[in-house]
């Protein structure tokens, strides 16, 4: 069976491409918390319209909010100050959003494998 081109699986590879991403960009900060002037870094906040900089929006109406394009990697804005010798990560902080980032992967290889047995019933195996 061919899973190539439905939208759904598109979207959970989309979703652990940039579950990936994430995780080594992580795994940067932490390796480099004794770095000085190491500014820890994140992933933009996953979008399931695709990527933001290929999408446009367009404002109907003035009370309408038109979201800002994010870029795929940014410096994280925390509230901890910044270490003597100029580092900014923290690892508590770090260590949060490595867990909220394997819930992700956890849901989308969840949904993935959920998708497919569905396939694999109606196909008869």
């Amino acid at each position: 069976m061919n899973a190539v081109g439905l939208p759904l699986f598109e979207l959970a590879e989309r979703r652990l491409v940039w579950v990936d991403t994430r995780q080594r960009l992580l795994a940067q900060n932490i390796a480099n918390a004794d770095t000085p002037g190491w500014k820890p870094r994140d992933t933009a906040a996953f979008s399931i319209g695709g990527s933001p900089s290929n999408k446009s929006f367009a404002q109907t109406d003035p009370r309408h909010l038109v979201p800002a394009v994010a870029t795929l990697v940014s410096t994280q804005k925390s509230n901890r100050e910044s270490a003597p010798d100029g580092n900014a990560v923290s690892l508590d902080d770090q260590l949060a959003r490595l867990a909220d980032t394997e819930t992700a992967h956890d849901l989308a290889s969840d949904i993935y494998k959920k998708y497919l047995s569905f396939f694999r019933l109606a196909i008869g195996r």
